[in-house]
């Protein structure tokens, strides 16, 4: 399995946190748990392999175009064949430049961004079929991704306001005041709420637990401090809350999670 990042240019870098791409020679068949992230994912399949989702008791094929909606619990999936993919991972507000829909219809699914955005896309992936070149794909990607976001000036402010306010949330990841933070920004609560869930699929509750999670997430792997520590450093306020969470997220303790690490899942965290 080889992974590589790639960074977007500078126009994009405020609504793209990188590319990356994914190619596996190994034509084996295994399985994995994906976790909440926060952001929201566009994959393109290049390969021969196939991927496979949970959806409530069955397994579903994932579409050539992928559209990774925002995942809030423990989401199974499974593979067979030799992969290329090619995946958008943008910020968790930035998604919405560059979808009409409200983000959270997509909420824990895999879903098919053709029949989102049409032809433009699907001419997208036939290009990239097409250039082998690693970089030129990317560039591809980036004329794509430019010529939606002029269209999306409309929405911006919105937008950008719920950035405004997802940063103000994660300054602190033990903050739970939301009527301090909404009066901060000059809009109600319940504004607050709906503005966020309508861009970013989550609740400014859920939001906090999944950034908080990633921390402890990221304290974990390191696997260099005891489970205490982490749960303070990451805003928790004691070690039972943090595992109680921890498990919600990915179905397993930590102690647990450190023991089944595979590229697969850290690559979709």
């Amino acid at each position: 399995m080889q992974f590589r990042h790639f960074f977007p240019s500078d126009i994009l870098q405020p609504y793209v946190k990188q590319y990356y791409i994914f190619e596996s020679d190994a034509d084996i068949a295994f399985e994995d748990i994906v976790c909440p992230s926060g952001d929201m994912e566009i994959v393109f399949n290049l390969g021969e392999g196939s991927w496979e989702f949970l959806n409530q008791n069955d397994y579903l094929k994932t579409p050539p175009i992928e559209l990774w909606g925002q995942i809030t619990k423990p989401l199974a999936i499974r593979s067979k064949g030799k992969h290329t993919m090619l995946g958008i991972k943008f910020y968790t507000h930035s998604a919405a430049y560059f979808l009409n829909d409200d983000i959270a219809i997509f909420n824990d699914q895999v879903t098919d961004v053709s029949d989102i955005i049409g032809d433009p896309i699907k001419a997208l992936h036939a290009s990239l079929f097409e250039t082998p070149d690693a970089q030129k794909r990317i560039d591809l990607v980036e004329i794509f991704l430019k010529k939606r976001l002029i269209g999306s000036e409309k929405k911006s402010n919105r937008i950008e306001k719920v950035a405004d306010i997802l940063k103000s949330i994660k300054k602190d990841p033990a903050e739970n005041n939301l009527g301090n933070i909404a009066f901060k920004h000059g809009i109600t609560p319940r504004y607050l709420h709906k503005l966020i869930y309508q861009h970013t699929g989550l609740s400014p509750t859920s939001f906090n637990k999944i950034n908080r999670f990633q921390i402890s997430l990221g304290l974990i792997t390191k696997n260099d401090r005891p489970l205490t520590s982490i749960a303070y450093d990451s805003g928790y306020f004691d070690q039972s809350h943090f595992i109680r969470d921890f498990k919600a997220f990915t179905g397993v303790t930590p102690s647990a999670y450190l023991e089944n690490i595979t590229p697969v899942n850290q690559l979709l965290q």
